[in-house]
């Protein structure tokens, strides 16, 4: 049985070295090492050896059966490396070719608005504050001194859900919803960015989703001069230094007295573009805030509005319509 085994170890060896394909390899694998291969078929015969020379021939086919296999691994190595040399010599890489361009996007003309304004009270010390965009009739209306049934609610045409629940108008909910958390302390100085909803129809200076920029500084001896500094300092940030603004009065229910702040564009003459004043005693009172110690001031900007005389932009449509062309232009910025 010795000879049988080195005269298959040969046979097998000179197969292996011949073998013209990888499929003609794995075929030889099968023929000599396969469970029912020819080295399988001599060791059947081992019954019949003497019990002392089992261990050895059974020692001596292992070593055969490893050696074989690393035969046919050299030799499969060998078969891959060539094709993948052949399929480099036929697929070859022009290096020199331009890669695919990649398109960048830009930051939305609305975001770099509030960025920047963000960047400007932050400077002044104010804090950024958030709230939900569905809000309760609670916050978004009786906590800010408009009542239900007040003649003031239609100045803000609402999305209900419910009776008591609706998208919010205007983000002075978060202002309420901030001095609550303060639980009367101070000082407070916030701005809450984000958008509010109003049943309006979509035209070229109106939308019914918008964005809103709300402000809020409450304190002991908060003054109308210092809403007027606060302001000036913004616009000259925003539009230039030297750029005019005027305060006209106005009313809102939440702040006594109120002000409508205009700036002088050099094309359009008297532009609005926010809305403030000092916030209404009842305002703070609710808020769990005493009147007599305390005063504030509030203002609301229209961010599409800001973008608008900013970008000198004639349709506050463009904002939305999400056309490339439009938005390219941004990308410098």
């Amino acid at each position: 049985m010795r000879e049988r085994l080195t005269s298959l170890q040969d046979e097998a060896a000179i197969a292996i070295a011949n073998a013209e394909s990888l499929d003609a390899l794995r075929e030889l694998k099968v023929k000599y090492l396969g469970k029912k291969g020819e080295l399988t078929s001599v060791l059947r015969g081992m019954g019949s050896l003497p019990p002392e020379e089992r261990p050895v021939i059974g020692g001596l086919a292992n070593e055969i059966r490893a050696q074989l296999d690393l035969l046919i691994a050299e030799k499969e190595s060998a078969f891959e490396e060539a094709a993948l040399n052949e399929q480099l010599a036929t697929e070859t890489i022009d290096v020199t070719l331009p890669g695919t361009p990649v398109k960048l996007g830009s930051i939305h003309p609305l975001n770099l608005v509030i960025e920047q304004l963000e960047d400007v009270f932050i400077g002044m010390g104010f804090e950024i504050a958030e709230g939900p965009e569905v809000e309760t009739d609670q916050y978004n209306f009786e906590a800010l001194n408009l009542p239900k049934e007040h003649p003031a609610r239609d100045m803000q045409d609402s999305f209900y859900i419910t009776p008591e629940t609706l998208l919010r108008t205007h983000t002075s909910s978060v202002q309420v919803r901030t001095l609550e958390k303060k639980e009367g302390h101070v000082p407070v100085r916030i701005i809450c960015p984000g958008k509010v909803y109003r049943r309006d129809d979509d035209d070229a200076t109106h939308s019914h989703q918008f964005t809103q920029v709300e402000g809020l500084v409450v304190d002991r001896g908060v003054s109308m001069s210092e809403l007027n500094g606060v302001l000036l300092a913004l616009i000259e940030k925003m539009f230039g230094e030297g750029t005019e603004m005027r305060l006209r009065p106005s009313y809102f229910p939440f702040t006594e007295p109120s002000v409508e702040v205009d700036i002088y564009h050099p094309e359009k003459g008297w532009v609005e573009i926010l809305g403030a004043g000092m916030v209404h005693p009842r305002v703070l009172e609710k808020a769990g805030y005493n009147p007599e110690r305390y005063s504030g001031f509030a203002f609301g900007i229209g961010v599409e509005r800001i973008a608008m005389l900013k970008y000198d932009v004639d349709d506050i449509r463009h904002f939305y319509n999400n056309d490339l062309r439009f938005l390219r232009q941004f990308r410098s910025e």
